[in-house]
């Protein structure tokens, strides 16, 4: 099972590195507004169909077409994890490359804040939030951690619908007899 964690979650890991590292480095910044973020989740969710592939396989290949919600759970969550730890470290390898993305982060808050004619008591004290946040994302177990935070949960969910459609013998059955 380690094996198929490890495959898997690499794939799933590559599918959300290369855009991540695509977007932000070699087209210097993901597109305005949400749809870097969007392109960013979808880019996940499409990983993580590794997770059902895995669990349909090792279900149908491997179990002889039957398997309990607990350990498809447990491969779909190794699955993520594999992954999540994938695009964290290739978001400090971004980070490393010169990327800005706090700087960027407080540039476009401001600027949204004046667009929307927020009075300057308002955007100082948004800038001192954003200050403290500076500091603490400098620290790179902290970024880790947020790192680890954006993407961990799309897995998750995508772990419990596998498992839990997976679980059920009838979803999807391979059809034994007709190879007879």
């Amino acid at each position: 099972m380690l094996k198929t964690i490890l495959t898997y979650g690499a794939i799933a890991g590559l599918v959300v590195a290369i855009p991540l590292f695509g977007l932000n480095v070699l087209l210097d910044g993901p597109p305005e507004g949400g749809v870097g973020m969007a392109i960013g989740y979808l880019t996940m969710l499409v990983a993580f169909t590794t997770i059902f592939l895995a669990i349909k396989r090792r279900r149908d290949a491997v179990q002889g077409g039957v398997i309990r919600f607990l350990p498809a759970l447990g491969l779909g969550l190794g699955i993520t994890l594999v992954a999540s730890v994938l695009y964290a470290i290739t978001w400090e390898i971004v980070l490393a490359t010169g990327v800005d993305f706090v700087g960027q982060y407080r540039a476009d808050t401001v600027a949204r804040m004046r667009a929307a004619g927020a009075s300057e008591a308002e955007i100082a004290a948004t800038q001192a939030e954003l200050a403290a946040f500076a500091d603490q994302y400098a620290d790179p177990l902290f970024r880790f951690a947020i790192t680890l935070a954006e993407i961990f949960p799309i897995g998750l969910l995508v772990s419990l619908v596998s498992a839990g459609l997976l679980a059920n013998r009838s979803f999807l059955a391979v059809d034994r007899t007709a190879a007879r």
